[in-house]
């Protein structure tokens, strides 16, 4: 019986854990719950070796295979961690906690993972060791840089490393992956300008940061339309702007912020040095002073062109040629691309579907992740937990290692 038919076996008693994750949605760091759960169930099903305490709320489970042991590591990561927001759904496993919903399918990626380290504890026909990866606060505290930090890789010396997010507007049973940039990198920026307050029926007696504000709004588009490359996609989005507490004073700042994505760090260098020029440089010619800060937050998240090949091998075995589809790169981020920069690997998308899965008492609101009406969608749970097994097997049963066989 293969990982697809035995999994599915197994089909309601994971949607139970999903659903159980879901109701009880816990934060980036504070995932204790959640990760007692994983470490219960790892220990229940046998896996050889649980890890915790990696980026303070992670879990690392190590399953070894039946035949002698070769060296080879692989990894398969999921993600842990809800997002700070307020849940519309109705039905019974909506959000017990206010404030907190697992609106971007964590809890759907966790138990994915859960169902294929039970299947391969109990299916061990493989030389080497499969690393299990549960990570915390993906949304909010790099928690993959910080696992990193913690000693991830020099514990745990994988050769490559495996990941999946499911994506709405997919169809369900399809699952898209392509070579090189799939999400953008995340910046933050942040501009206190610093005027003279006076009266509003006076500017000329005030240095008024509003329209300086306005004016470097629209300047800092230039950037993407007449300065980076055309055919390089980039993103700069002001999203917040504080200013004044009443209609007849000018005031003495304005706050602005937002954030840049880009996919190649030439064009993020490219953007920050010209958005620090303009932020002076405009502000000096107002009168005004600057304080400009840029953070890169999250790099751009890059597959690995033979990792990739020999994903959609797997996957053309598991979903068949037609069920297969190339990614288009978009510009949300994501921090597994912290160790796609360190070690080979690929982050495929799982179809979640047009939202029809969703139990009535749902909300009037689309199934789009960060959406408060979001669910995952317990279909996929067979088809993700077999697609990470799958992985771990085929990886561990090849004599060369594909990014060694591409050079």
């Amino acid at each position: 019986m293969n990982a697809f038919e035995t999994i599915t076996q197994w089909h309601e008693e994971l949607t139970a854990i999903r659903r159980d994750i879901h109701a009880h949605p816990e934060l980036g760091f504070e995932e204790t719950r959640t990760s007692d759960l994983v470490a219960q169930k790892l220990h229940e099903w046998g896996i050889d070796e649980i890890h915790r305490g990696l980026a303070r709320t992670g879990v690392v489970g190590l399953i070894r295979g039946a035949r002698p042991d070769n060296g080879s590591m692989v990894g398969l990561r999921a993600d842990m961690d809800a997002l700070p927001m307020q849940e519309h759904n109705r039905f019974s496993h909506a959000s017990a906690v206010a404030g907190k919903m697992h609106a971007c399918g964590h809890d759907g990626h966790t138990t994915m993972l859960l169902g294929a380290a039970r299947y391969l504890a109990q299916h061990r026909d493989f030389a080497g060791t499969v690393a299990v990866v549960f990570q915390p606060a993906e949304e909010f505290g790099a928690g993959g840089r910080v696992m990193l930090e913690d000693g991830l890789l020099t514990r745990f010396p994988m050769q490559a490393i495996f990941g999946v997010h499911n994506m709405p507007g997919i169809p369900a049973g399809q699952i898209a992956l392509s070579a090189g940039p799939v999400l953008a990198s995340n910046s933050e920026f942040r501009l206190r300008i610093t005027g003279r307050g006076g009266h509003a029926a006076m500017p000329h007696l005030a240095i008024d940061p509003i329209p300086v504000a306005t004016h470097l709004v629209n300047a800092w588009q230039t950037i993407i339309s007449r300065h980076k490359k055309p055919l390089e996609a980039a993103v700069i989005s002001v999203t917040t702007l504080h200013a004044g507490d009443t209609f007849n004073v000018i005031p003495d700042a304005c706050e602005l912020g937002g954030t840049v994505r880009a996919y190649t760090t030439e064009t993020l260098d490219l953007i920050e040095t010209r958005m620090t020029e303009m932020a002076t440089l405009v502000c000096q010619t107002w009168g005004a002073k600057a304080d400009f800060q840029f953070n890169r937050i999250y790099p751009s998240t890059i597959n690995h062109a033979a990792e990739t090949a020999f994903a959609r091998e797997v996957l053309h075995d598991l979903v068949g040629a037609e069920n297969l589809l190339e990614q288009t790169p978009i510009m949300a981020a994501e921090d597994f691309s912290f160790m796609l920069e360190k070690i080979p690997g690929c982050y495929a998308f799982i179809g979640n579907g047009d939202g029809s899965h969703r139990l009535d008492g749902h909300g009037e609101g689309p199934c789009l992740v960060h959406n408060p009406s979001y669910d995952f969608n317990d279909a996929l749970l067979p088809l993700g937990g077999s697609y990470l097994a799958s992985l771990a097997t085929r990886w561990l049963e090849t004599e060369t290692y594909p990014s060694q066989a591409a050079t």
